[in-house]
This record gives structure tokens, C-alpha cells and sequence, in this order.
């Protein structure tokens, strides 16, 4: 590895900017409180992993939760899985969130999307509004622990929803309107909902999408729903007629009206929602976090890690089926107002997101890696075609963002802008690694370890490595790992989804590098890693390089077992002899431009030279799209089971892809191959 010290920062934190950031104040507190000093985050971070029971007290302490009971002790055993934190707690999160020190007139949401103008909604009006649909909910029978779900799009009605049924202690769920019914039973059929709230479509990139046929289907399969609630979006006439326990929208709102904000007291360990796994295979995992652990840990990142505060505007662009709208809900603890986006980043064109920006005087900005990436390509230039200057930060997440995504975004957003990239997973809904308002940015990589996350890279045999690539791993518990995973009775699927690799070690399933700074590089999913010559590398490396080449837009590399020294090519060429894995890269190119000899030699000669010899593919294909989740991840693992041979509706969850038909090509390469040799994995 390049030496670090050598590499100037893009940004770094003003002494003004260090001076008021919440992390600092933090620090200084806990520093008067244990009679000590923390010279700087490095030391802040060693205590807190170290010293976990006496970091997440303080927290507790200094974020002001609110508890109609107190905790008996913080952390009776680190034992993983079965850490059980704040035993005797009892609290409410929606009450957290909803009863602190505000001004009840100001902005507690700013919301837009392509069938909605701007609009907005106070803290008081949410909270009016919350009480009222938590009211029409005990109307309907919903006690603690039942379970409310949601196809509904990131709107604040899905907002109030939520924290109405966290209110009285009912269980939340949702997936976002684009999932296809098959997909939505899969998930809510596990958790047996009482109640479902609805719309009747949705708009996106300019066209209408009807779901009544859908959401009809969706029924069906969920014989426990004796409520069916119809909120209005697509047309004004959607009608809840014919639909179990069939009612509108409005018409339970108005039978709480007026109504008092009541929160059910809970323990800290109470289910608040469930989230479920990408589901690539089989189906998805349904994961159920707490009240308390969630809540503690929004607390953490929103006030310290994001540095937000009364008066910024946060935004994350995501849907309702992705980790990162409950995350971006979870920022509203920190008395900042958050801004929902329902439509397409792209529509009318890539300006989109930018333009909502200046309209709505976003301060933190988060997006994907591959906006970003799409808005260099395309040319965008916000700075110049909007008027940004609220913007402070910039986050990054859903994939590594690249260095010269770093770049683009100091050339073409703003040489003042804090630009963070962060990793985590639906897991534990938050980040292991990611931002710090006290530390300088360096190109391509991630600032720091979040406080209170044990991240180490280990190797195979369960040892710690220093500045080299290796397993992502906790070694202490997080408050908001899953309380378990609905169904598992046994908890043998909890253990083996993350405990299996390292007994006793949260193995999350990324490749991480922890620089000498204590930053840290994300690599890609350990599961999808390309192995080659007996050396395993990230995906991302690959990606790195691609993203560089002007021709190439988008790309998904996979490696294939193959059997003898002379066997053929996934697209039918010739192959060299000695390989055990045959590498193909797939690429996207721009409009008009053919994969010919010159630039494929382009591409290999720029991945030899920027990576090394050892990621350079055997093979480039090129390919119209590639295929992604509804949260924007490349299908890497179920392409790589499609070519060997797997059927595509057992190698991928079709209905959670955005584009299933980007599996198409991939599923005529393997029939192809099948019927010239009888085989695709002749190596496995």
C-alpha cells in the first residue's frame, strides 16, 4: 500500500467549524465527566469501543432519553449473539422523537415529488397528526405488538403512519409501491400484518404506474389483514371499496381528531419495525430491531456524526424499501427538518436532486455512489447551475464511492463541502463506518470508525490485519444489531447470517482495509470477491478503473469455476490454460459506442496498469444495463449462479430487482453455453 502521509487532504474541518460541532462538545463533556482528555477522535474512539457500558451510558445521558423507567444496568453480558442492553428501561421511540424542546411552528418535514408541489409540515402538525392516526389505529383494535404495514411511498403520510404505530407499541413494516406483489408477500406474509396502508400508484420518470391489480394480488396473500387503509396518491378517486376492511385515509384520521399524544411505555428491546435483506435467494431475512437500540444509535449518529442540528435541512434520497428512509426518519432526533423525495432522481433530467436542493435549502445531502458517478458522466455542474450555498455536506452510501468521485464533487459541488462516504447495512440500520466533523477528507476513503462500533479487518483465520484488505468484523455489540429474526425460533439462522465465520464475532460480509489514519476502504461484498491466482480482491477495484473510461457507464464483473486448461469463455472465445476461475468484466457503454478490439484492449491495459496484472479480466462483454436491486446494488452473486447454472428465479428475488430484465441476458449466455457444452460451472 501507498503511504498515506503522503497523500494531501481534499477538505479539511476549519477551526471554527471543529469548534462547534457537536462531536466536540460531546467530547469535552465526556472528557469532565470520567476526569479525562481526548486528544482527538482517534482516543474518543478507542475509549468507546473499549470502554462500550461507559460510552453508550453517556450517550444515553448527554442525548437526553426520555424513559418512564430507568435502566438497571447497561450491558448485563458482551456475549454476541445475546447482548441485552438497558434491562428495565421502558420508553417509547416515537415519544423520543416527537416530545422534545420545540418550537412547534417550525419545519419538522419538507417533502416533494413528481405528482405533489413542494409542501411542508411543522412539528406541531406532524405531532397533531401522528396523535390522530394512532387514535384511529386503537379504533380499529391495534394494541402493542401487532404488526401495521405499508406500501406506501416516502411521503409524510408514511412518516405519521410510522410513528403512529410506534406509538402504541404495534410493529412497523414497509416496502415501497415499485415491489412487486410476489415480493411484498414475501415479506409481510412472514410477520402476519393486522392492518396494511396503501396508494393506488405512483409516478416515476414521468409515467404513472397503476398498483390496484398489484395491491388486489398482495391481498391475497395476506389472509391476516382485517384493515386495509387507502391513501389517495395516483387519483384523487382511488376508492378502498372491495378491499379487506376496506377504509380511507382520511376517514381515520378524523376518527382521532383532536386527540391527546398518547405512547405506549415499552422495554428497550421492544420490536419497533422489520426490515428484510436484499433477498437475492430464497426469502428475504425479516429483521426486527428494538426501540431502544435504534433509538439510541439515530441519537449518536444524527447529533454527532452528521452534526445536525435545529435550523440544517437533511436529506437522503432513497424509498421506503431501503434501510436509509428509516435512517433519514431517525434524523429528525437531532431538531433538524428532513426532506422526502418521492419520484426519480434522473427525471426531467440529472439537475433533479440539485434543483430540490436549492428550492429547499438542503444543508447534508446524501445520495448513492453511482448518482454521483451518473452526474459526472452526464456533465453535470451544480455548482454552477444552482444555487447551493446552504449545502454543508455531502453524504455517500450504497456502494464505494470512487476517488474520483471525490474529485468531482470538490471540482463541480463545492471546494467547501464535507464530503462523506459511509458504509453499514440493513442489519444494524446504521453506518460501522463513515463521517466525522472533526477529521480531514482523503481521497477514496471513508473518514473513520463510527464511535461505538468495534470494526476490525481479520483474515480468514480470525486474525487482525492493519492496513490490509480483510473481513469486516464487530467485536463488541451494537445496541442496534437485531433483537432476532422474525420466524427464527431456534436462532440458528441469526447465527449463521453473521456468526458463523467467527464464533462469538459479527462478520458483516464486506471487504474493509483500516488505513493507518483509522479511516477506512470499503472493497465490495466478501461473497461476491474475485479470486485470482490465490489472491482475493473487491469488486470495487474493478469498478474504480471502469468508472474512469469515458466509454463505459456502468459495469458488473463476476469470476466462473471452470474445469481444464482448455475449456471456453463464458462468451465463447478462446481461454488459456492453468485457470481455475475465469474472469468476464460486463460493461455499459454510451449510446453509440460498440465494444470493439481497440477499446477493450483500452479497458484491460487501464485495469493492469491502475490495479495490476492480477485484475486485469480475461474476458469483456458488453451488456445494456446491469442488473440492480430496488436499492441500487449490482447483482453480482446471482449473476454469477445464473451463469453456473442456477435457475434465475432461485439465484434472485426477481420482483425486489429495479430492472429484472437485465437477468434476461445473462440467462440466454448460460442457456447458450449449456447447449454448447453441456455445462456453464465445469469447475465446481
Amino acid at each position: 500500500m501507498a503511504d498515506v502521509r503522503e497523500q494531501a487532504p481534499l477538505w479539511t474541518p476549519s477551526a471554527e467549524q471543529v469548534g462547534r460541532a457537536r462531536m466536540t462538545a460531546f467530547m469535552e463533556w465526556a472528557g469532565e465527566r470520567h476526569g479525562r482528555g481526548f486528544a482527538d477522535y482517534a482516543e474518543l474512539w478507542e475509549w468507546s469501543v473499549g470502554e462500550i457500558e461507559q460510552f453508550w451510558a453517556d450517550i444515553w445521558e448527554y442525548c437526553g432519553v426520555r424513559v418512564s423507567a430507568p435502566y438497571e444496568q447497561v450491558l448485563a453480558s458482551r456475549r454476541m449473539p445475546g447482548a441485552r442492553w438497558f434491562e428495565g428501561a421502558r420508553l417509547n421511540y416515537a415519544e423520543n422523537m416527537l416530545l422534545r424542546d420545540r418550537d412547534p411552528s417550525e419545519p419538522a418535514v419538507l417533502h416533494a415529488s413528481e405528482l405533489r408541489p413542494l409542501g411542508e409540515l411543522t412539528w406541531g402538525e406532524l405531532s397533531e397528526q401522528v396523535a390522530a392516526l394512532a387514535e384511529g389505529l386503537r379504533s380499529l383494535g391495534v394494541t402493542r405488538g401487532d404488526r401495521v404495514a405499508a406500501y406506501m411511498p416516502n411521503i409524510p403520510e408514511t412518516l405519521v403512519a410510522f410513528l403512529a404505530s410506534a406509538s402504541i407499541g404495534a410493529i412497523w413494516s414497509c416496502a415501497a409501491p415499485e415491489f412487486g406483489a410476489r415480493s411484498v408477500v414475501d415479506r409481510f406474509a412472514q410477520i402476519e400484518p393486522k392492518v396494511l396502508f396503501v396508494v393506488d400508484g405512483y409516478r416515476h420518470g414521468g409515467k404513472d404506474f397503476d398498483r390496484t391489480d398489484a395491491l388486489h394480488t398482495i391481498l391475497e396473500g395476506l389472509p391476516t389483514v382485517a384493515h386495509t387503509v387507502m391513501l389517495p396518491y395516483l387519483s384523487d378517486e382511488a376508492s378502498a371499496a372491495g378491499l379487506p376492511g376496506g377504509l380511507m385515509w382520511g376517514e381515520l384520521v378524523q376518527r382521532g381528531a383532536g386527540a391527546a399524544p398518547r405512547f405506549e411505555q415499552v422495554p428497550f428491546e421492544h420490536p419497533l419495525w422489520v426490515l428484510y435483506s436484499s433477498g437475492t435467494t430464497g426469502l428475504p431475512k425479516a429483521i426486527v430491531h428494538g426501540h431502544g437500540g435504534i433509538l439510541i444509535e439515530q441519537l449518536k449518529k444524527s447529533l454527532l456524526h452528521l452534526d445536525l442540528r435545529r435550523g440544517d435541512r437533511m436529506f437522503w434520497f432513497t424509498t421506503t424499501g431501503w434501510m436509509m428512509w428509516n435512517f433519514l426518519v431517525g434524523c429528525l432526533f437531532s431538531d433538524a427538518a428532513i426532506v422526502l423525495f418521492d419520484g426519480s432522481p434522473g427525471h426531467p433530467d440529472l439537475g433533479a436532486l440539485w434543483r430540490l436542493a436549492e428550492q429547499t435549502h438542503i444543508t447534508c445531502m446524501g445520495v448513492s455512489a453511482g448518482f454521483l458517478a451518473s452526474c459526472e458522466k452526464a456533465g453535470v455542474e451544480p455548482a454552477r447551475e444552482f444555487d447551493l450555498s446552504a449545502l454543508r455536506s455531502i453524504g455517500s452510501t450504497g456502494s464505494p464511492l470512487p476517488p474520483e468521485g471525490f474529485q468531482w464533487v470538490y471540482e463541480h459541488v463545492g471546494r467547501d463541502i464535507w464530503l462523506f462516504s459511509t458504509s453499514g447495512g440493513t442489519d444494524v440500520c446504521t453506518a460501522f463506518v463513515g463521517g466525522c466533523p472533526l477529521l480531514p477528507v482523503y481521497e477514496g476513503e471513508i473518514q473513520s470508525r463510527a464511535l461505538g462500533c468495534a470494526v476490525e479487518s481479520w483474515d480468514e483465520q480470525g486474525r487482525p490485519l492493519q492496513d490490509e484488505l480483510g473481513e469486516l468484523v464487530l467485536t463488541q455489540p451494537l445496541p442496534s444489531m437485531p433483537l432476532f429474526l422474525w420466524g427464527d425460533r431456534s436462532g440458528e439462522r441469526y447465527r449463521e447470517s453473521y456468526f458463523d465465520m467467527y464464533p462469538g464475532i459479527w462478520r458483516h460480509g464486506d471487504w474493509i482495509r483500516i488505513t493507518p489514519r483509522g479511516g477506512a476502504v470499503i472493497y465490495g461484498r466478501s461473497d461476491s470477491t474475485i479470486n485470482r491466482q490465490g489472491v482475493r480482491m473487491g469488486t470495487s477495484e474493478i469498478y474504480r478503473v471502469t468508472a474512469t473510461i469515458d466509454d463505459v457507464i456502468d459495469a458488473l464483473v463476476v469470476d466462473i469455476p471452470t474445469t481444464g486448461a482448455h475449456g471456453p469463455t463464458v462468451g465463447g472465445g478462446a481461454r488459456g490454460s492453468g485457470e481455475e476461475l475465469w474472469m468476464v468484466l460486463f460493461v455499459v457503454l454510451r449510446e453509440g459506442v460498440t465494444l470493439d478490439e481497440e477499446l477493450e484492449g483500452r479497458i484491460k491495459r487501464r485495469v493492469r496498469e491502475d490495479c495490476s496484472p492480477r485484475h486485469v479480466p480475461n474476458e469483456i462483454l458488453q451488456i445494456a444495463e446491469v442488473p440492480r436491486t430496488l436499492s441500487g446494488k449490482v447483482l453480482e452473486v446471482p449473476v454469477k449462479r445464473i451463469l453456473m447454472g442456477t435457475a434465475p428465479g432461485e439465484a434472485a428475488s426477481i420482483e425486489s430487482l429495479a430492472n429484472p430484465h437485465a437477468l434476461d441476458y445473462f440467462v440466454e449466455l448460460a442457456r447458450r453455453f449449456r447447449a454448447e457444452k453441456g455445462h456453464v460451472d465445469v469447475g465446481s
